[in-house]
């Protein structure tokens, strides 16, 4: 036990190193404030835009800053709403400023909305997976500040995942807020990265128009480890969250519970009445974090997946799932469509179905994989190692 506890300590002190070694974009104020000076400021950010201990929009006011509203996605401002839950336009307790939501009705933000905005600043952790939304709402600012003839800056952030390229490539017909462009599941880029390739590959109207700035991680590469500083979501509490993401996320569209409702979201599966483990649990409703979760109310058996080898995107598990539900004469894609929208593509969901194994599912994708991973090039920004 105190071996083991000795070799937590270290790799926990060698994380927090390799972190402490990482100048976030935000935390380079040099490359960017010239830009700010005399200019009216929008922000798209939320809990994670941070400058050391401080959010950026307090570090931008203290500079005499003009930020003149904020820009809120999906768990709003100060990450305080659950999944899907509805963002709505409010005013910054604290700052006065005014918070517009650009998750629910309106997720492109509108002329009205930029009107009085010199230039648009985002700055929002991501974790590299392609169905979290943040670079979706990426997507939209984009296209907004094109439109609109307003200077995008971004401001870097690692990847967490960033080590890792798979999964299959978003098809045509089945572009949504889950899989707005066309990249695999797990694309390996940072914020700043992608959205050079979302303008140079022309996936927003106007592309060649927007002027876009990107301020890159000092001192970064791919292959580091990052630990987030400030959980990025209710629902991803930790780096173990932030680990199994990409693996367990398929599973919000079967009939499988990933902890939604518990203390420890998507590090943890289980069922009902299908056992898939020994590991039980009961989800609940938890305000801010989990409304109504699946399987509200039954104690559930399954899986605790911390400290399992499971990384990058792992399809073996959800594979095997699939068949102890179908020996079971259970169903398990009791949401098709919403599987298809997080997979891009209906050939996975159709290949589970069909009996095929996780290893020739993944060389199905192979070939879109080498291509989209020599598409990408140009827009990196850091060394794989």
């Amino acid at each position: 036990m105190r071996r083991w506890l000795t070799i937590f300590i270290l790799a926990s002190t060698l994380l927090s190193l390799q972190a402490a070694a990482i100048t976030v974009g935000a935390e380079r104020p040099s490359q960017y404030m010239p830009l700010l000076q005399d200019k009216r400021v929008a922000l798209v950010v939320n809990q994670t835009s941070r400058v050391g201990d401080v959010h950026l929009v307090d570090h931008l006011l203290a500079r005499k800053i003009n930020v003149v509203k904020v820009l809120a996605p999906e768990h709003g401002f100060r990450g305080e709403a659950g999944a899907g839950e509805a963002i709505n336009d409010a005013r910054d307790g604290k700052t006065g400023l005014p918070i517009l939501s650009v998750y629910g009705a309106t997720k492109k933000p509108t002329s009205t909305m930029l009107k009085d905005v010199d230039i648009l600043i985002f700055d929002i952790q991501d974790v590299g997976a392609r169905f979290y939304t943040y670079i979706s709402t990426l997507h939209y600012v984009m296209e907004a500040a094109a439109e609109q003839n307003i200077p995008l800056l971004v401001l870097d952030r690692p990847n967490p995942n960033g080590r890792f390229v798979d999964g299959p490539v978003r098809e045509s017909g089945f572009q949504s807020f889950v899989g707005i462009d066309p990249i695999p599941v797990l694309h390996g880029m940072t914020i700043g990265e992608l959205a050079q390739m979302i303008k140079g590959e022309g996936w927003i109207n106007q592309a060649q128009q927007l002027d876009l700035r990107v301020v890159p991680v000092k001192d970064y590469a791919k292959a580091q480890a990052y630990v987030l500083p400030v959980p990025p979501s209710p629902n991803l509490p930790n780096a173990e969250a932030v680990r199994l993401y990409p693996s367990l996320c398929f599973f919000e569209a079967t009939a499988v519970s990933v902890g939604r409702g518990t203390a420890l979201p998507f590090q943890i599966i289980g069922h009902d009445t299908v056992p898939l483990g020994d590991f039980t649990f009961t989800p609940e409703s938890l305000p801010g974090i989990a409304l109504h979760p699946k399987l509200e109310g039954k104690k559930v058996r399954g899986r605790d997946l911390r400290n399992t080898p499971i990384e990058g995107l792992d399809l073996a598990l959800l594979v095997k799932t699939y068949h102890q539900f179908k020996d079971a004469g259970e169903p398990f894609f009791i949401h098709p469509d919403f599987m298809d929208k997080l997979s891009g593509t209906d050939k996975l969901r159709k290949a589970i179905e069909a009996g095929e194994s996780a290893t020739a599912i993944k060389a199905g994708w192979r070939t879109d994989i080498q291509a989209f991973i020599a598409q990408r090039k140009p827009y990196l920004l850091y060394p794989e190692q």
